[in-house]
């Protein structure tokens, strides 16, 4: 199964970027942030599996 791990790095409106933990990809990945956990915020770590985000603590 696919899985990352991502930091929630930018908030513009309806949308958010998120930084790839590992590294291995360059760019920040853009997603609406209705896609994630209520509660998300600048700064949370989110665990994707299973296409669907979950807030790590």
């Amino acid at each position: 199964m696919f899985e990352k791990f991502y930091t929630l790095v930018k908030i513009e409106g309806e949308y958010c970027y998120l930084r790839d933990e590992s590294g291995e990809c360059q760019e920040d990945l853009f997603i609406a942030l209705a896609l994630l956990p209520a509660g998300a915020d600048l700064g949370t770590r989110l665990h994707y599996k299973n296409f669907t985000y979950e807030i790590i603590q």
